[in-house]
């Protein structure tokens, strides 16, 4: 079993149009959704054995701050070019090539390809993953190179930075259709 979670970066500025899309800060409500996204998840239980972001200003931001709130060591966080503005093959290919020791992968993009990745390999699709939204999917792969084979995972936790969730619902746990 491997779990895979997809994160959305965070609510990122346009307020300077001056700025390259990769450099792209996030706004205050994404200074604001990211720590508390990764306070949700580490209420939720989520333990990644890699955080993998994307380079992009806005992801790797996000990637930081869930980072802390998971207590997850910053220098273990890791970038890989490719994840900018990946498509969902893209996103794939990279996930397939992950070392079979980590059993807990975090990812955190771009869309359209993350929420094209959702309604590829989740039984919970989704016409849009929002900025600073997760997902969590149980994957029945005992290695990672498995998630090339088509199967769906199982969506045990969906969650968005304006979901009502409680602070300190519990662990993760299967969403309704």
């Amino acid at each position: 079993m491997k779990r895979l979670t997809l994160l959305r970066h965070a609510k990122s500025s346009w307020d300077d149009p001056a700025i390259a899309d990769f450099d792209r800060p996030l706004n205050r409500r994404g200074e604001r959704d990211a720590p508390a996204m990764g306070r949700r998840l580490q209420e939720a239980g989520a333990r990644p054995s890699l955080i993998l972001s994307s380079p992009a200003e806005r992801a790797l931001a996000t990637a930081r701050q869930v980072a802390d709130a998971l207590g997850y060591p910053r220098e273990f966080l890791q970038t890989d070019p490719a994840l900018y503005l990946a498509s969902a093959e893209r996103l794939l290919e990279i996930i397939a090539v992950q070392d079979d020791t980590f059993r807990d992968l975090l990812i955190v993009a771009h869309n359209p390809g993350l929420t094209d990745l959702v309604n590829a390999i989740s039984d919970h699709p989704l016409d849009n993953l929002a900025t600073g939204a997760v997902m969590v999917i149980d994957l029945s792969i005992a290695h990672w190179r498995d998630v090339l084979d088509g199967d769906r995972g199982r969506c045990v936790l969906y969650d968005t930075p304006k979901s009502s969730r409680p602070p300190g619902s519990g662990a993760l746990q299967r969403v309704g259709a």
